[in-house]
């Protein structure tokens, strides 16, 4: 019997709601509402494209050149992203997970995975995904962490879903709040500094066209929660993401055709590792929840 690339496929059910959440990465192969796709999907024969419903463990976005210092101690990752001389969105989401809950629940999956300390980042995490799906307020995710190791450990965590209603985005309506965004240098990446939102090319406080405008940017100083709300002025059709994360990352996606937008929570932007900003610092035994809301 051969083996599903997304590996094995849990389906969950509320409502008119219905996802899959798959074994490699813990991740979401996709999201309807009676019958359209709210989250972005792909096909149960292929590996996730585009980062499409993966987690981002133990750091979300990217560490630039892959090196930071904890503790006094230098650390090295692997260059996953090697065409930017970049380590990005950390050790779990091409891992198999396993399913933790007893599958009693149709609207319930939880999957579990115990990273191991390797090179670049010597420490152990109990790590834990729920999805719950209600008929009325869609799908909650909530990803737990637990330090089991025997030292501190630097934490972060990232998800990358693509809110989609079902045509290219760019005459759909982008809506959200938010003050600053994070200027980034065009070849690598690499943050720059804090601009403000207000008046600037990504002031979306009121619900507006995102045309051809490209967008693939860290944003902070967040309502909470905050919510990011798209919208087919055509059809009325909506996506919409809130979170309690202190960033959020957009990205319109022009490598799979401008046909979602990644609308990702992460609770510490990039190059944390490096500079510490809103860097989780996890001693032996704690552990840090947190979580996002999908829904049409």
């Amino acid at each position: 019997m051969s083996v599903l690339p997304s590996g094995e496929q849990w389906t969950i059910r509320a409502g008119e709601y219905s996802g899959t959440v798959v074994s490699v990465g813990g991740g979401l192969r996709g999201l309807s509402y009676a019958g359209r796709e709210v989250l972005l999907g792909y096909p149960e024969d292929q590996p996730a494209r585009a980062g499409i419903g993966q987690h981002l463990i133990p750091w979300p976005n990217r560490i630039t050149d892959g090196k930071y210092t904890f503790q006094g101690v230098d650390q090295q990752l692997y260059l996953t992203e090697p065409a930017r001389s970049n380590a990005i969105h950390g050790l779990t989401r091409w891992a198999n997970w396993e399913r933790v809950d007893d599958g009693s629940d149709e609207s319930l999956v939880k999957a579990g995975y115990r990273l191991h300390g390797q090179p670049g980042y010597p420490h152990q995490l109990d790590l834990t995904l729920t999805y719950q799906l209600d008929a009325t307020n869609g799908l909650t995710v909530t990803a737990r962490a637990v330090n089991v190791g025997a030292g501190d450990a630097p934490y972060g965590y990232g998800t990358h879903p693509y809110l989609t209603v079902g045509r290219q985005i760019d005459e759909c309506e982008l809506e959200f709040t938010a003050a600053d965004w994070l200027e980034v240098t065009p070849d690598r990446l690499s943050p720059i500094g804090l601009a403000p939102v207000a008046g600037s090319q990504y002031d979306f406080g009121q619900a507006r066209r995102l045309r051809d405008l490209d967008i693939d940017n860290a944003f902070t100083n967040l309502p909470t929660p905050w919510e990011v709300r798209l919208t087919d002025p055509a059809t009325g059709n909506s996506a919409r993401l809130t979170s309690d994360t202190k960033w959020m990352q957009l990205y319109t996606a022009n490598a799979i055709g401008r046909v979602g937008l990644a609308v990702e929570p992460m609770t510490c932007p990039p190059d944390a590792f490096i500079t510490g900003t809103d860097l989780v610092v996890l001693e032996p035994g704690d552990e840090h929840t947190t979580r996002f809301t999908v829904s049409s």
